[in-house]
Order: C-alpha cells, then sequence, then structure tokens
C-alpha cells in the first residue's frame, strides 16, 4: 500500500492521478495508522517550508516520518515535499525539516528571472534505480524559489537555471526527492515514477 501523505500542502490529486495512469492504486490520508502499515510514502508539497513543517507537527507526522524511514519504508518528497526532508530551511526564518538527508533548503542564487518556473533539462550525476528510464537533457517541470544544498553523495540530477546549479534528483538508500513535479513533467514523469514502482516491487 502506498499513501500520499496529506498535511495540506499542494494538489495531492495530480500525484494521485499520475499514479493511477501507471495502473497503482494509491491512498491520500494523513492518518496514522494508514502511514504505519505502508509499504512506501509519497511526501507532495506546494508553499513554504515553515508551513509544511508546521502542518507536519500538527498532524504528529514528524516523529513518525522519521520513525518510517528508519524502518527502511521507502519515501519520495516532491518539491516542497523534497525540501523538508533536508535538515534546515531558511525559507521566512530558519525552520529545522525531517532530516532524513544531509543539507540546507536556501534561496536559489541566480540572476535570472524567480521562481524557477517551467521546463529545464536534467544533468544525470550517478547511476539510480530512479533515473533507469531517464536519459542526459531529458525535461521536466519545476516551480520553486528555493533549492537544496546537498552533498555529492545525494546528488542524483541537477539543471541549471543562469548561474545556478539546482539538485533536481536527490536521494540516499529509500530516501529520494524530485524538486521538480514528475505529476506535470509527462512522459518523463511517468518514467521516474514507473521507476519508483518497479523498485518497490524489487524490495519485496
Amino acid at each position: 500500500m502506498i499513501v500520499i501523505v496529506d498535511y495540506n500542502v499542494g494538489n495531492l490529486q495530480s500525484v494521485q492521478a499520475a499514479f493511477e495512469r501507471l495502473g497503482q492504486e494509491v491512498i491520500i490520508s494523513r492518518d496514522i495508522s494508514l502511514i504505519k502499515e505502508a509499504t512506501a510514502l509519497v511526501l507532495p508539497g506546494v508553499g513554504a517550508f515553515p508551513i509544511a513543517m508546521k502542518n507536519l507537527e500538527s498532524f504528529q507526522l514528524i516523529d513518525l516520518l522519521k520513525e518510517r524511514a528508519e524502518a527502511g519504508i521507502p519515501i519520495l518528497g516532491i518539491c516542497l515535499g523534497m525540501q523538508v526532508l533536508f535538515e534546515m530551511g531558511f525559507e521566512m526564518g530558519e525552520t529545522k525539516g525531517l532530516g532524513l538527508l544531509p543539507g540546507e533548503i536556501r534561496p536559489i542564487k541566480t540572476n535570472e528571472k524567480l521562481p524557477h518556473m517551467g521546463w529545464n533539462q536534467l544533468k544525470i550525476t550517478q547511476n539510480n534505480p530512479i533515473t533507469k528510464y531517464l536519459e542526459m537533457d531529458d525535461e521536466v517541470y519545476f516551480v520553486h524559489s528555493y533549492q537544496a544544498f546537498v552533498n555529492p553523495q545525494e546528488l542524483i540530477a541537477y539543471v541549471e537555471y543562469g548561474e545556478a546549479k539546482i539538485p533536481a534528483i536527490v536521494g540516499h538508500g529509500k530516501i529520494i526527492g524530485c524538486q521538480f513535479h514528475p505529476e506535470k513533467s509527462g512522459l518523463i514523469g511517468q518514467k521516474i515514477l514507473k521507476a519508483f514502482l518497479e523498485e518497490l516491487e524489487e524490495q519485496k
């Protein structure tokens, strides 16, 4: 059972529909018992880092998500959901994240217009199951003004935006994050979600 975690940030139905197009049934829920039973979790998100963390706290999900990660349950973070996987965010002040990945979320440093919005080309830096159907320069869809600052070992793919090098896919072990929106990225986004689902099958 795959659960899309509902913490009142973003259009969860579009993520659900993207999985259903691949024939995968998913449940949208913040129910603690369902999250505990899930074989994988998807953490979407649109909006501001501190609001996301406040919502996760108010729904008593922070410790639960950490516990599930420590138990080896795969977690896929999308956009803001990727950002909160990190240790700290610096949007509207300083806010602790989930700490499932090392690194911080800070403003994109670029002379280009912000937010970074639209299609951009992936530069793949390492082999990972999530990228197995991707090719260099495949395009995916972004909407964000903050980016992750990560260790090289957690960087799976990035995009260039002016002088900025923006991590696009990050991860370590069973924790994976996409700064872009796979559910809005057409065929390439479907390939990423397909690879995620196939990895879940192999881990059974």
